[in-house]
């Protein structure tokens, strides 16, 4: 695919470009350019840290690089000696998952937030030492009104006095230096800390359908840098929320649990807003640099892209059913248009519409590569051509040449069937037959996708139709034989389901739960979960409970091979039974209040319309831990960056989704991913205990970097194809079987395993 180029040309094509754009600024165009993403590799490794590096993160300027690792230490280091300047023992009693510079402090205040709960504020001034090992410092400030862990903190440009931290129990705070320098530990008397921004531990929706009722357990927040209002959070379901905080209640405390907020915007693929899949939930949510975009990560799924759409336009929403309807034989979605071209040609490209005619040549011949992948087995190459001329030249081509394409990516997204292709694979059908509603392929592929799905009726509906269109195909007559058979049976057994129902039901109450019905039993896992001594002081949302605390490592120390799905770590499991009714709050329909509120009080639940992608990234694995970071690389943010479970980051086009950089960054996994402010540098950290620094000092370009080690010679579709095989079999959880057994016999009360360095999810 090196052929195809990428949009922003070469070198020559950038430094020729000033001479048309006069008030272009070639800095930004160059920082994050791709042949120097291509010819990225490992310059530098830090040392300094004696555990798992959870957090890293660059000042304004980019001269520092602060990072907080599991030895619950903070580390400061020069960018230009690549060297530690300070180690900082924060005094935190768990892993440090978060930490920050102050913005406008001169680089003096620093802060943390780790598992134990607590965010930590540090003058770097107050240093006793100027060495890496003399460095005895006291926090400035203490804040312990969080019951779970910080996951994540947001600071706002030029705003030296605040600081917000989004914890996994359910509220982010705003902890303002002004107004106090500590607060009292949760669960103290009197515990008054008003500093509760969000407080939606009734929040989390199951699907868009479903009003919000459990605990949103917060993963990551962040703050736009364009508009400083805007306030993003992510957490333990699939919907990332957008808040304007000009717009929000005065601060409040946590002693009375309050109804969500209403939010400016939600953000999901539309396929995954209305399934109620346990497990899925967002490890990252960022903005771009321009604030006009949004991306998020997904646990068992992949990184999306989503426009803000703050000024009401440019983003394609959908509603409750959206996706059902999609389904059905029905066509066309109020004629709304699902993954629209781009909007403009890309800014930093040359005008590619000089040139009309040899544009128009240049997609049919991708689109011939493509149906000749079809008939081959080269699906993720046809894939990415077709994805070359929707997603770059959009709005220079036809509706016969997007239709062809469409129909092709479709049938390309059905025989490769790497996890949700599916479901893109309907999109392009759904697009397909919008350009021409008796289309044959279109039909075609629809009724197969919705084969692949279980959904037999639907498919013989297409199937049906696709052969009105032609009658004397012989595969669609195949193919509605077969749904009909298929049909027939899901007939038979739904019968004798109904037939075996009451016996099965009198059977089940006295069955031992197996460990899927443990790990996957409550929506909301990951918000009760790792959370240690502190996960007693959390009031349940339900009568009755099953509340698992499983906390799995990969230790970087020990040299050994990881078996894939398998969970290391500390488990603490607790059966029982809470019919407290003096609760103070509990959260049904949607709403939080008293339990002795009025139902006829309560109003119908309404769901809210949510933005949808534009843009898909796949090829990395995040299954294994909840801080997997997903960023915009450049103060353009042209270039998309993502850590992975097989050790592994990567880099894609934004424009087109295409993978243009694979490296091979950490023993175990990537987490954290993050690029310099203005040099085409960037700093990653994982389960390894240093930091690697990557800058484009490659002698060649390539798709495939290695570490320190030497370069990378596995191939890039084998470790996607192996990434996506995990990423669809992450339930699978392999444990020993005594556990297995003290789970069966549910023996497994207060029980925990020798815990290990990195807090995995």
């Amino acid at each position: 695919m090196d052929s195809y180029g990428f949009h922003d040309g070469n070198i020559y094509n950038l430094l020729e470009s000033r001479y048309f754009r006069a008030r272009h600024d070639i800095n930004h165009g160059l920082q994050m350019h791709s042949s120097l993403i291509r010819r990225l590799s490992q310059e530098n490794e830090l040392e300094g840290h004696q555990g798992c590096v959870n957090s890293i993160a660059w000042n304004s300027t980019g001269s520092l690089l602060i990072s907080g690792s599991d030895d619950t230490r903070m580390n400061i280091w020069s960018y230009n000696g690549r060297k530690l300047l300070h180690s900082i023992d924060t005094g935190h009693s768990a892993n440090i998952f978060c930490t920050k510079f102050i913005p406008e402090t001169s680089d003096e205040l620093v802060v943390s937030g780790a598992g134990d709960a607590e965010v930590r504020l540090f003058n770097l001034s107050r240093l006793s030492g100027i060495g890496p090992d003399d460095n005895a410092i006291a926090p400035t400030a203490v804040y312990q009104c969080h019951t779970r862990r910080v996951k994540k903190l947001a600071v706002e440009v030029g705003n030296p006095n605040v600081v917000w931290s989004a914890s996994e129990d359910g509220t982010l705070r705003q902890h303002d230096f002004r107004e106090g320098a500590s607060c009292p530990p949760a669960g103290s008397s009197p515990q008054e800390c008003r500093n509760v921004l969000l407080d939606l531990r009734c929040g989390a929706k199951r699907s868009l359908p479903d009003p919000p009722r459990q605990t949103l357990a917060l993963k990551s927040c962040d703050i736009s840098a364009s508009r400083p209002h805007l306030l993003l959070v992510g957490g333990s379901d699939a919907f990332a929320r957008l808040y304007d905080r000009r717009m929000l209640p005065p601060l409040t405390s946590c002693r009375k649990r309050m109804p969500p907020p209403p939010c400016v915007n939600y953000f999901c693929p539309m396929h995954l807003s209305e399934r109620g899949r346990s497990g899925l939930h967002l490890t990252h949510v960022t903005f771009s640099p321009s604030g006009d975009e949004v991306l998020l990560s997904y646990s068992g799924e992949h990184v999306y892209l989503m426009n803000v759409n703050h000024a009401g336009g440019g983003a394609m929403r959908y509603a409750s059913g959206d996706a059902s309807k999609l389904m059905t034989f029905n066509p066309i979605l109020n004629g709304l248009e699902l993954q629209p071209p781009p909007s403009v040609v890309y800014k930093g490209s040359l005008c590619f519409k000089s040139n009309v005619a040899s544009v128009l040549e240049k997609c049919r011949k991708l689109v011939q590569i493509a149906e000749k992948c079809l008939e081959g087995s080269n699906y993720y190459e046809g894939i990415e051509a077709c994805n070359e001329v929707l997603d770059r030249y959009g709005h220079d081509i036809g509706p016969a040449i997007r239709h062809d394409c469409l129909c092709t990516r479709a049938g390309l997204l059905l025989k490769r069937k790497w996890k949700n292709d599916v479901h893109m694979a309907i999109r392009d059908c759904y697009n397909a037959r919008r350009i021409d509603s008796s289309s044959f392929r279109a039909l075609y592929y629809m009724s197969e996708a919705l084969s692949q799905l279980g959904k037999y009726k639907e498919a013989l509906e297409f199937a049906v139709a696709a052969q009105s269109v032609v009658p004397s195909n012989i595969e669609i007559a195949e193919l509605i034989d077969n749904l009909q058979k298929n049909l027939a049976a899901a007939e038979a057994e739904k019968t004798n389901k109904a037939n075996d129902g009451p016996l099965r039901s009198e059977s089940h109450s006295g069955r031992a739960l197996s460990l899927s019905d443990i790990l996957y039993r409550s929506e909301a896992n990951s918000d009760a979960s790792q959370d240690g001594p502190t996960s007693e002081r959390e009031d349940s949302d339900y009568d009755e409970e099953l509340e698992l605390d499983f906390e799995t490592s990969i230790s970087g120390d020990e040299g050994r091979e990881i078996e894939p799905n398998t969970l290391h770590g500390s488990l603490n499991l607790r059966i029982h039974r809470r019919g407290d009714s003096t609760r103070e709050t509990s959260c049904v329909n949607g709403s939080c209040g008293s339990p002795s509120s009025s139902q006829n009080d309560r109003k119908p639940y309404q769901p809210e319309t949510v933005i949808d992608m534009k843009q898909r990234f796949v090829g990395h694995c995040n299954v294994g831990t909840d801080i997997k970071q997903a960023s915009f690389l450049g103060q353009r943010g042209e270039y998309v960056a993502s850590g992975s479970d097989d050790g592994r980051w990567f880099i894609w086009e934004k424009q087109t989704g295409r993978l243009i950089k694979m490296l091979l960054g950490d023993e175990a996994v990537v987490n954290c991913v993050q690029c310099h402010p203005f040099d085409c540098v960037v700093a990653t950290s994982g389960i390894d205990n240093t930091i690697k620094i990557w800058s484009p000092t490659a002698s060649v370009p390539s798709i495939v970097t290695g570490g320190s080690a030497g370069p990378e010679t596995s191939n890039v579709l084998e470790a996607m194809e192996s990434n996506q095989h995990r990423l669809s079999h992450n339930r699978e959880v392999i444990l020993p079987f005594e556990l297995l057994e003290r789970f069966r016999m549910h023996e497994f009360t207060e029980g925990t395993l020798h815990p290990l360095e990195c807090a995995q999810s």
